[in-house]
């Protein structure tokens, strides 16, 4: 229900919490006036945003947000309500595409979570749980550590056990949520440092290996790496690269996420590379952002200018380096899901789709909905397990209508995500990443290497 004070002039009802006197925001970066001003109200972030769509609550939309955020640019105190209703966003950034005022609510969002980080107080319980996390995700060696430990439970049939039980959801659901995502491990080995191209060398590429895709989706990158040789580019991958910094940055931790982009720059600056390939939607956007997550740092501003100017998406680079590598057929119906980072973030919709449209035998189904987010939105799915399931299994619902064998996406969150839903719902659909067609295409391997992937 939308609060009658709405619209007034008056702070909404439900941000009358907990409070303290001063102001909800500092003077380091918080949410532009300017930026704020933008949003004329119109509604058309309504019915995109992930929030609104389940709970229909005005103060749990892209422009009920930017209200707060206006009251809090005002000098109106930061409550422990108006702190809510800034966690529940996705980040997911459906509402930038969707507005036609051209408001920036990226912006405005990042920099509103940098002044809840620092400013707002959060409960033991909370502050426990994201230390946890931002103690393990953002360190790919750590993860690594955990892949033993998965292995042995999924295979030695404790998992299944756990689940016929099914006390692990109302007793421990965060850890439930950790459970139901862990895709069923592979050993692959780890790339080399160096894969010379393939033929007439078309470019010199830095790839990033990532955190969560080097620990549980190692295909992908190895797919990534060998279709990018294949298509003419000498792949560089220095082992001593870390996090992007996409999830703390995402999150508010904008120091954390200003170290990792410094390492990762200073990596990689040296490599001579004309390209820096992502393969992960989440972390090509923030990569994309690092001129102006830099901006203030006199020995690394021009640096990050230089260093966001290669960047790009797999799919963005092999749409505009072109095909040369021949295409085998794929005899198979896929579904296209738009990671949102990548779609709305990035604005890379086409390629994608037009890379998959050039296999032959391969056809291409929509998915309903598609500017709906699946959910996972980084670790958004861990802090909320349950209406991160809630539109889990919306996505999943729409998926599997499309009567597709193969879902195809580009980020690992979303593959771990929609395949839970699936799950849940006791519905089949193989999963994969763009790279991973791609390469089976390429290597003339066949649908059945892709449709054994559940």
């Amino acid at each position: 229900m939308v609060d009658a004070t709405w619209g007034t002039g008056e702070a909404p009802r439900d941000v009358l919490g907990q409070v303290t006197s001063e102001p909800a925001f500092d003077d380091d970066h918080p949410p532009q006036k300017e930026l704020i001003a933008d949003c004329v109200h119109c509604g058309f972030c309504l019915p995109t945003c992930p929030t609104y769509v389940l709970w229909g609550a005005e103060a749990d939309s892209p422009r009920g947000r930017i209200y707060l955020m206006n009251q809090g640019v005002g000098g109106e105190p930061l409550s422990d309500s108006m702190v809510e209703h800034f966690d529940n966003c996705l980040g997911c950034m459906s509402c930038v595409t969707a507005c036609p005022s051209g408001v920036q609510y990226d912006r405005l969002i990042e920099d509103t979570r940098a002044q809840i980080e620092r400013r707002h107080t959060r409960t033991p319980k909370d502050r426990a749980l994201r230390s946890a996390i931002f103690a393990l995700f953002p360190y790919p060696r750590r993860l690594r550590l955990l892949r033993g430990p998965l292995r042995a439970y999924q295979s030695s049939g404790l998992q299944k056990l756990v689940a016929r039980t099914g006390l692990l959801p109302r007793l421990a659901p965060t850890l439930a949520t950790l459970e139901s995502l862990a895709p069923r491990l592979r050993s692959v080995p780890r790339p080399p440092r160096r894969v010379p191209a393939r033929g007439q060398r078309r470019a010199v590429v830095g790839m990033l290996t990532g955190c969560v895709q080097s620990a549980f989706f190692p295909d992908v990158n190895s797919a990534t790496v060998r279709v990018l040789a294949a298509e003419g580019c000498e792949v560089l991958i220095p082992p001593s690269q870390g996090c992007c910094g996409a999830l703390s940055v995402h999150n508010g931790r904008k120091e954390e996420a200003k170290r990792f982009a410094r390492r990762l720059i200073a990596v990689f600056e040296k490599t001579g590379m004309d390209y820096f390939v992502v393969n992960a939607a989440g972390c090509g956007s923030s990569l994309k952002e690092y001129d102006e997550l830099l901006a203030d740092d006199p020995a690394y501003a021009s640096r990050a200018v230089a260093f966001t100017a290669k960047v790009r998406d797999l799919a963005e680079l092999l749409a505009e380096l072109g095909p040369v590598a021949t295409r085998h057929p794929l005899d198979m119906t896929v579904a296209y899901h738009d990671a949102c980072h990548l779609a709305h973030a990035q604005g890379i919709r086409a390629q994608p789709r037009g890379l998959l449209r050039d296999i032959p035998g391969l056809t291409l189904r929509e998915i309903a909905d598609p500017e709906i987010c699946c959910g996972s939105a980084g670790v958004w799915n861990v802090l909320n397990p349950e209406p991160a399931a809630a539109l889990g299994d919306r996505k999943a619902t729409n998926v599997l209508a499309t009567g597709a064998s193969l879902l195809v996406t580009a980020n690992p969150g979303c593959l771990m995500q929609v395949a839970a839903a699936v799950q849940r719902q006791g519905g089949e659909i193989a999963l994969a990443h763009t790279a991973q067609v791609l390469d089976a295409s390429i290597r003339g391997l066949g649908a059945g290497a892709l449709l054994g992937r559940r």
